[in-house]
């Protein structure tokens, strides 16, 4: 994939959607591009978060360890980003992600994501609606585990 291609498929990405395309260029230029197979790991609950991924193709699963073993939370997709919150507050990893299918991704460290949000206000606008959303939904299916245990 050319730095041009990965340009366009950032630009696709929500976050990145008002950001000035030689701003995308520089970060795709600074970020690294990877490639996993399913069943691979792109990072594990736990481990110390270093960096962002933004999937670009492919899809992976969200899994969390609980008492009765692993279980899957969600599912990620094209445009998508995971790992952000680990880098945000300085906590290890809130779950694991493993590639669901062939998935490539672009890997974006930490000193470079803060970077991004510092010189661009709304890539943090932009996060802080994407993290709300992630709490809209984990708190919905919180209420409907509950009323299904009282059930």
């Amino acid at each position: 994939m050319s730095l041009k291609e990965e340009v366009e498929i950032l630009r696709q990405i929500p976050l990145f959607a008002k950001i000035e395309p030689s701003k995308i260029k520089l970060l795709a230029f600074t970020s690294e591009r990877l490639t996993y197979q399913p069943g691979d790991f792109i990072c594990r609950q736990g481990d110390i978060g270093d960096a962002a991924y933004f999937i670009m193709a492919g899809e992976a699963d969200v899994i969390v360890d609980t008492p009765s073993g692993p279980m899957t939370v969600a599912q990620l997709g094209k445009n998508d980003v995971v790992g952000e919150i680990a880098i945000l507050i300085n906590i290890p990893r809130t779950a694991t992600i493993q590639a669901a299918s062939e998935l490539t991704a672009l890997r974006i460290t930490k000193d470079v994501f803060f970077r991004m949000v510092t010189e661009f206000p709304e890539m943090a606008v932009e996060m802080m609606r994407v993290l709300a959303e992630r709490l809209v939904r984990t708190t919905d299916e919180l209420q409907k585990a509950r009323q299904e245990n009282n059930a």
